[in-house]
C-alpha cells in the first residue's frame, strides 16, 4: 500500500435545497483513503453513501469542505480541469452496466479514450488489452446483449480501467448478479487491489461483499458512524 493520500476529505458536509427547506445529507466528514486501499462503504438507505460517492467522482460538489483528490483541490479546478482530472484519476462500475446497446464491446470499453482524444488504433488496442485483462478478449466485437450480466459487468470493468487509473469507485456493482457472478468480480477486484495497487472504494447493501475489502467506513444520518476493522464492524450488523 502507498504512504500517500489519494483522497483527502476534512469538515465536509452537503446540504440538499427543497421545499421543506435546507436537508442535510453529509455532516462535517473527515476521511483519508491511502493508495492502494480497499474500502467498503455501508449504511442503510439515506444515510449519505451515495452523496458521498457522488462526491468523491466529482459528479457533486460539497456545500462545505475540502476534497483533495490525488493531491489536488478540487474546488479550485473549473469544469475544463475537473473533467480532466475525473477522467484521468478515476474509473467508475456502476450497478446497472451503462453499456452502449448497438456499440460494439471494443467501442464500449474504448469509449473514456476517446474523450481522452487518444487515436483510434491506441483506443482498440487499449480496449482489447483490457477485454483479454477481464477474460473476454474473444468477445470484442459481439454486443452488449450477447453477453450475460456477469460478462457485461466485467465490460463495465474494463472500461473503468481502459485509462489506467490509480482509483476505482464501484457503486453497487454486485447489486444485478447472482451470488456466483458477484463472488467472481469481487476477485476481479481484489486481484486488481493486490496486484496492480488500484485503489478501490465500493458500495454495498451486502455485508459478505463488504468482507473483500480491509477497511469499512459506515455512514448513518450523513455522518460517519464507523471507519475501521470490516469484521469486528459486521460481526451481527446488517447494512
Amino acid at each position: 500500500m502507498g504512504g500517500e493520500a489519494i483522497i483527502r476529505i476534512s469538515g465536509l458536509s452537503k446540504n440538499y435545497i427543497t421545499a421543506a427547506g435546507s436537508v442535510p445529507a453529509l455532516a462535517n466528514i473527515d476521511l483519508e483513503i491511502l493508495a492502494g486501499e480497499f474500502v467498503a462503504i455501508m449504511g442503510p438507505s439515506g444515510s449519505g453513501k451515495s452523496t458521498f460517492m457522488n462526491i468523491l467522482g466529482c459528479l457533486d460538489v460539497p456545500s462545505s469542505g475540502t476534497y483533495f483528490l490525488n493531491g489536488t483541490d478540487v474546488k479550485s479546478l473549473d469544469k475544463d480541469q475537473l473533467a480532466r482530472l475525473r477522467n484521468d484519476v478515476i474509473g467508475f462500475v456502476f450497478q446497472g452496466f451503462n453499456l452502449l446497446p448497438r456499440a460494439n464491446l471494443i467501442d464500449n470499453v474504448a469509449l473514456p479514450l476517446v474523450y481522452a482524444r487518444v487515436g483510434k488504433a491506441e483506443r482498440d488496442r487499449r480496449a482489447q488489452d483490457m477485454l483479454d485483462k477481464v477474460g473476454l478478449g474473444k468477445y470484442g466485437a459481439s454486443r452488449p446483449s450477447q453477453i450475460s450480466g456477469g460478462q457485461q459487468q466485467r465490460v463495465a470493468i474494463a472500461r473503468a480501467l481502459v485509462n489506467r487509473p490509480r482509483l476505482i469507485l464501484a457503486d453497487e456493482p454486485t447489486g444485478n448478479l447472482d451470488t456466483k457472478t458477484s463472488q467472481e468480480i469481487m476477485n476481479l477486484f481484489t486481484a486488481l487491489n493486490r496486484d496492480e495497487g488500484i485503489t478501490v472504494v465500493l458500495v454495498t447493501h451486502e455485508a459478505d461483499i463488504a468482507t473483500y475489502a480491509s477497511r469499512l467506513v459506515r455512514f448513518i444520518d450523513g455522518h460517519k458512524a464507523h471507519d475501521g476493522a470490516v469484521e469486528r464492524e459486521l460481526l451481527g450488523a446488517n447494512a
